[in-house]
């Protein structure tokens, strides 16, 4: 190869490598110029483009902090709603019951009402006959009014009618309604506690009457009213319904003291007393074995719980006794029967909406001289209420 040839070929070679390396050189300096650098001479009539804002970070998986598994995904969060106020005598987990309506009394004693709706019905229809003092006279008695009571009622009644010359159905149905209304008023209904000081209300009555339910019912409506309500357990020879009053205090929110199974009543009594002081409880309510009226013995002891409570001067407020409606004139001879061992405050009637002997209110009152403070018309909680004794008559009478 002659000289000439060589150098041109070297000549080649390093036209070709400057070439490579001038073209490596360029590449190397696009891939380090940032994004958004401006396009200058040589770059090849790019245009600039603004960088992207960077995107919003997603919702936070499961695991990872501020996590929320209950927040949708790609959603913020709710705001956890206000929590209800806590109040600091209500234990915890105790749920706080929500005030039901007050029952109707006229949509809850259809059977009662029935009881006197034909006759009276009849008596529109007929007028002011003497068929018509035998026709209520009659209804009354199946009321259960009783046999004296009915007898002062229609006497006044006919006395009225004569003098006032009603000779209609419609306006002696007016008079029988005023007049049954007029038997029943004039009463203290009042559920009496004392002003600044510990009140002890003792709850008596025979088996099945439903007692325990009845404290429960009336332990929460007391509570609600801003009361410290104890209960004392002090029906001791069922364990059951020691058990029983304990479950209902704990639904309720109340606390509860109570014996062994054969413990002396009176002591179970003492405790809660003693309890209630030293807790700043305001009201104790007693719950009693279901006494039959017959027995002579346990009704003494009914009288000595009575007399450990009025220890505490001013403490004892209330013996009410409870009342099964159904029973009709045998919760008569038990009113009576209480009465006399224990100086009875008033009565609680039950199950009145589940009988046609509403008349035991009358012939209680009456022949008694005990008012009726309470009544029982279903099974709700909020379906024990004060006795309205206008409500009562306009229920029974229409």
């Amino acid at each position: 190869m002659s000289p000439e040839l060589v150098v041109a070929l070297i000549l080649v070679l390093a036209v070709v490598l400057v070439a490579l390396g001038l073209g490596l050189n360029r590449l190397s300096a696009r891939r380090s110029r940032p994004s958004g650098h401006a396009a200058g001479p040589g770059d090849g009539g790019a245009t600039a483009t603004a960088p992207e804002p960077p995107a919003p970070p997603g919702p936070p998986t499961a695991g990872e902090p501020g996590s929320s598994p209950s927040a949708p995904t790609g959603t913020l969060p709710r705001e956890p709603a206000s929590a209800p106020p806590v109040r600091p005598d209500v234990p915890a987990g105790v749920v706080e019951p929500v005030a039901p309506a007050r029952p109707r009394l006229a949509d809850r004693l259809g059977k009662a009402r029935a009881v006197l709706a034909g006759v009276l019905g009849g008596v529109r229809v007929r007028g002011v006959d003497d068929e018509t003092w035998e026709s209520l006279e009659e209804t009354l008695l199946l009321a259960d009014v009783g046999v004296r009571t009915s007898a002062e009622v229609l006497a006044t009644v006919q006395a009225r009618a004569a003098a006032e010359r009603v000779g209609d159905g419609e306006g002696l149905v007016a008079l029988l309604r005023e007049e049954l209304e007029a038997c029943l008023s004039g009463r203290d209904r009042r559920l009496h506690r004392r002003e600044g000081g510990l009140s002890v209300w003792l709850f008596v009555g025979v088996n099945g009457v439903g007692k325990t339910t009845t404290i429960a019912k009336v332990a929460a409506a007391e509570r609600g009213e801003g009361h410290r309500v104890l209960l004392a357990a002090a029906d001791t020879f069922r364990a059951a319904a020691a058990d029983q009053l304990a479950a209902w205090a704990e639904r309720v929110g109340v606390p509860v003291v109570r014996g062994q199974e054969g413990a002396d009543p009176g002591s179970v009594v003492f405790d809660a007393i003693e309890a209630a002081r030293t807790r700043d409880v305001d009201l104790v309510l007693v719950d009693t074995a279901g006494r039959l009226h017959t027995k002579v013995n346990l009704m003494a002891e009914l009288a000595k719980l009575q007399r450990i409570v009025e220890r505490t001067p001013g403490a004892l407020q209330e013996v009410l006794l409870v009342i099964d409606a159904t029973t009709g004139q045998n919760g008569l001879a038990q009113a009576r029967q209480f009465a006399e061992a224990v100086g009875v405050t008033g009565v609680v009637l039950t199950k009145l909406d589940g009988t046609a002997k509403g008349g035991i209110v009358l012939a209680i009152e009456a022949e008694l001289g005990i008012p009726v403070k309470l009544v029982g018309v279903g099974e709700g909680p909020g379906d024990l209420v004060p006795f309205d004794p206008a409500e009562f008559v306009a229920a029974l009478v229409q």
